[in-house]
């Protein structure tokens, strides 16, 4: 082969049936990186609509409720391999949803080690939930993999909107997101940024948006690509393929989420399953740790 010829994609040939989760679509980014590296995978996708959006969710709260709705969603789905493609789940609750189930669980964390051997200025930028930005888990991330770096971070809830807007079709102006992501910039230091770690699994589905509204050029990154690697790595083996991928599995009705159901069907899930989970003592009242 020519030193100049591409390389040939070859991809993976596992074989079983995964659920990625999320409280809403952004993890639908993920689904797609899994189904790239592991065609043969049966890929199916769940979301809990019935406490979306985690965002504004007590700490508390989330701990409870999501051992049980990982739970829930595995008995529905029966997947070999759950993955938390959410940031701020895995960040707060990995251990306890570990805990919850028998099969492997895959979480999400922020792509900073990466980044931080990407940078050549030496400052990174963390898009993030306020909940992942405030988490020891995060800082523990930065004071592990970015020793020597200068890590500015900024929580938006309104991108993760910007997100789930776009996805539904709607059409947000450019000047939306310029704003959302304004204020990592606007740091001291701010300008010095040349790569940006997406810490939330909404915000890779307006990467092109980021990038076309950001104050100068910057390489944003993901932890997609890793989690589709992760979950290839702890798939048990089988023999069989686990089926047809392409069902989604909902914690509110289905009739009551017109708008997610179009974008799950738009993304390759058009059969939706309600998982009823039992009903908790929760607040959605807002917090300052999300």
């Amino acid at each position: 082969m020519s030193p100049d010829a591409p390389l040939a994609f070859d991809p993976s040939p596992a074989r079983g049936r995964v659920l990625v989760f999320d409280s809403g679509v952004g993890g639908l980014t993920v689904a797609a990186e899994i189904r790239a590296l592991a065609p043969r995978l049966a890929v199916h996708y769940a979301a809990d609509t019935g406490f979306f959006p985690y965002g504004d969710k007590p700490d508390a709260a989330l701990r409870a409720r999501l051992p049980a709705v990982a739970r829930a969603l595995v008995a529905a789905a029966r997947p070999d391999v759950f993955v938390i493609a959410c940031n701020t789940a895995s960040t707060l609750a990995l251990a306890e949803v570990r805990a919850a189930l028998d099969i492997p669980v895959v979480g999400t964390v922020p792509a900073i080690k990466p980044a931080a051997r990407l940078t050549e200025t030496g400052t990174i930028g963390l898009l993030a939930t306020p909940g992942t930005i405030s988490r020891a888990y995060t800082a523990g991330l930065i004071a592990d993999f970015a020793q020597g770096k200068r890590v500015l971070l900024h929580g938006s809830l309104d991108l993760v909107r910007l997100a789930e807007a776009h996805a539904r079709g709607e059409d947000v102006p450019a000047e939306a997101f310029a704003a959302a992501q304004a204020p990592l910039y606007a740091q001291e230091c701010g300008d010095a940024i040349d790569t940006v770690v997406l810490a939330c699994t909404h915000f890779p589905l307006v990467r092109g948006q980021l990038i076309a509204t950001a104050p100068h050029p910057v390489s944003f990154i993901d932890s997609g690509a890793a989690i589709a690697r992760q979950t290839i790595r702890v798939l048990p083996e089988r023999e069989t393929s686990g089926g047809q991928g392409g069902m989604g599995y909902l914690t509110s009705p289905p009739d009551a989420e017109e708008g997610i159901v179009r974008v799950l069907r738009r993304y390759g899930f058009p059969e939706l399953q309600f998982v009823a989970i039992d009903p908790m003592e929760m607040t959605s009242a807002p917090s300052a740790e999300e």
